[in-house]
C-alpha cells in the first residue's frame, strides 16, 4: 500500500472518530478538546488517535472515558468508514500544543529585545 493511501485512511478515521464522539451522550467527555491526528497502522489492525485537551485538569478524565467508549467508538467508525478492517482504537494525549508554547515562551525571554524591533 502506498503511503499517500495510509494518509487518507487516517484523516478519514480521524475525522469519523470525531464525528463519533462528538455524538457521544457521556458526562465525562466535556471541555473543550480536538482531535489532532489519527495513525492508522499499514495492515489497518490499529489506529492511535492522539487527543489534545485544552484543561489539563479534565484530560485524565476524558482519556479514561474514551477508552471505555473505545467498542463503541470502533463501531460507529465501522459504519462511517468502509474498511476491510476496523482498526482497533488507541487513544493517546497529544501534548505538543503545550509544548509549543512553552517553547515560546522560552524563546520570548531568551530575546526580549525582538519583540520592540518589530513594533517599529
Amino acid at each position: 500500500m502506498a503511503s499517500f493511501r495510509i494518509d487518507r485512511i487516517s484523516e478519514e478515521v480521524r475525522t469519523a472518530v470525531d464525528n463519533a464522539i462528538r455524538g457521544m451522550n457521556d458526562p465525562r467527555v466535556t471541555g473543550t478538546y480536538s482531535i489532532t491526528r489519527a495513525d492508522v497502522t499499514r495492515d489497518l489492525r490499529y489506529a492511535k488517535i492522539y487527543v489534545s485537551v485544552l484543561e489539563e485538569d479534565k484530560a485524565k478524565d476524558l482519556l479514561k472515558a474514551l477508552k471505555s467508549a473505545a467498542g463503541y467508538l470502533r463501531r460507529e467508525l465501522g459504519r462511517q468508514v468502509d474498511l476491510r478492517y476496523t482498526p482497533e482504537l488507541l487513544f493517546e494525549l497529544d501534548r505538543n500544543i503545550a509544548y509549543g508554547a512553552h517553547i515560546s515562551e522560552i524563546l520570548s525571554h531568551l530575546n526580549p529585545g525582538d519583540g520592540e524591533k518589530e513594533k517599529e
